[in-house]
């Protein structure tokens, strides 16, 4: 398993109201095709909170099929509740999935010693890989470096998509575990600076729609070409900005479907872009020339 490199934080497409199943499927050999070193289906880009737990599965089975021996996979396995986590991080290691994401807790508000016993228990209970994923701005909760560390001696926990947007904190963690732990971005401007202080990749939402480019940046890094690492990063920036115009994934998914890869609508409670915003993000997609 190659836990390195641009990773994508895959889109879940819809046709009135149901899985695109084909659609996954045109989505994973368009991941594969274009370089991406792991696909994670099921997270937040793929609004796992909305899927039930069948859909959750045939999205992974579908991936899981695409991607074999091809790019590795990582699983959104995490709730807010342990117990279900853990079934669902056991039907993911029985799948065939490579590892597990595992969010934070959210809405519970655990303290640094919930999340400790939440992630411990996980980590004991299920012989899997897993990436813990820490996005204070979404779940309410920060998972401090010292409860990061203390996770780090758990033969499981390999990994940490670190979304809270603070490289004092990204660089502790790396201070602290070393190589215990491999930290992948969670927000995609930080890419580079990420992999400057000692990060191995990205989780994307930019590629779903420039898979190219955030490999390109990663191989540039990893080749200690930096004057084409920093051209990518600003090229990318502006890309990165309009994947949060609004909520995400409500920018990537109209980008998307704005270059023609019908990944169909949102689920409620997100809503459709704003007119204006839309008109913002055509305009960035055609600078950049992803829209004509």
């Amino acid at each position: 398993m190659k836990l390195e490199g641009s990773f994508v934080a895959l889109v879940t497409p819809f046709k009135n109201g149901q899985l695109n199943e084909q659609k996954i499927r045109e989505l994973v050999k368009f991941q594969v095709d274009n370089g991406t070193d792991g696909l994670v289906p099921c997270g937040t880009t793929g609004e796992s909170p909305t899927l039930s737990e069948e859909e959750k599965n045939r999205v992974i089975e579908i991936v899981i099929a695409g991607a074999k021996g091809k790019a590795t996979v990582v699983a959104g396995t995490g709730t807010n509740d342990t117990a279900k986590t853990i079934k669902a991080t056991k039907r993911a290691k029985e799948m065939g999935a490579d590892a597990a994401l595992v969010i934070t807790p959210y809405y519970n508000k655990p303290t640094q010693e919930g999340l400790f016993r939440h992630f411990e228990a996980v980590a004991k209970t299920v012989d899997l890989p897993i990436m813990i994923y820490n996005v204070p701005g979404r779940t309410g909760v920060n998972m401090q470096p010292a409860t990061v560390a203390r996770l780090a001696k758990f033969d499981a926990i390999v990994a940490i998509k670190e979304a809270s947007g603070d490289l004092n904190q990204v660089s502790e963690i790396i201070n602290t575990c070393g190589d215990r732990i491999r930290v992948f971005s969670g927000d995609d401007s930080l890419f580079a600076p990420i992999l400057s202080v000692g990060g191995v990749g990205v989780v994307s939402v930019v590629a779903n729609i420039a898979p190219k480019d955030l490999k390109a940046l990663y191989t540039a890094f990893k080749a200690n070409d930096f004057p084409k690492t920093q051209k990518l990063h600003h090229q990318l920036f502006p890309l990165c900005q309009a994947m949060f115009y609004e909520t995400n994934p409500a920018p990537v998914k109209t980008a998307m479907n704005l270059m023609g890869m019908d990944v169909g609508e949102l689920r409620l409670p997100l809503a459709p872009m704003s007119e204006a915003n839309k008109t913002r993000l055509a305009q960035v997609l055609k600078t950049y020339g992803l829209l004509k």
